[in-house]
């Protein structure tokens, strides 16, 4: 964490909301996939918040883990560790490009401050699982999970239809639209009309 003092009030309040949303099985499903997806040069953290947070904040595994998922050539080319804080964020901004490029979309990744400082952890588990779901639906043979651990994301499943086909479809009323049985001009009727004396 950075050198803060303790939060009170409002903002207390906001970052204890933010941490109930960290969940302690995502993190070891996750460690587990890390471990298992970069292999030997990766070493187990401590478990809890605070080692899953000390050991992704110099950037180092999250590079190598960003680097095991492209075939060819690697989007992190130098992966140092280093105590300077410049370092470490740097190592993580080039996590968070390479993993952009590999097609995790913007609103899932966090910033760079919220792994750093340890401000959102959970929206780091949101990242890192985006990123498990799209290398699990890739399927490129990169992935070195189990398949239960991610969902597979939705393909898209484009439809050519000739123009006899959409001409047909202008034609049917769909039931989103409702139905007009029963209707007339006099109204519909539901049961007796009301007796007036």
């Amino acid at each position: 964490m950075a050198n803060k003092g303790p939060a009170f009030g409002m903002s207390r309040h906001v970052q204890d909301k933010i941490d109930s949303k960290y969940d302690a099985e995502l993190e070891l499903v996750l460690v587990e996939w890390i471990s298992r997806q970069c292999g030997a040069s990766v070493s187990k953290p401590e478990a809890g918040k605070m080692g899953f947070q000390a050991w992704l904040k110099d950037g180092c595994v999250l590079s190598e883990l960003i680097n095991s998922l492209f075939t060819g050539d690697k989007p992190v080319k130098k992966i140092q560790s280093s105590t300077a804080a410049f370092k470490q964020m740097e190592q993580i901004s080039q996590f968070l490009n390479a993993s952009e490029k590999y097609g995790v979309t913007k609103t899932d990744m966090f910033q760079t401050v919220d792994l750093w400082e340890g401000k959102d952890l959970a929206a780091v588990q949101r990242t890192l699982s985006a990123l498990g779901s799209l290398a699990f639906t890739k399927d490129e043979g990169t992935y070195n999970g189990d398949p239960n651990w991610f969902f597979k994301k939705s393909q898209e499943n484009k439809r050519d239809f000739s123009d006899d086909q959409m001409k047909a479809g202008k034609n049917v009323i769909g039931l989103q639209m409702g139905s007009n049985k029963g209707a007339s001009q006099e109204g519909m009727s539901y049961g007796r009309s009301r007796q007036i004396m």
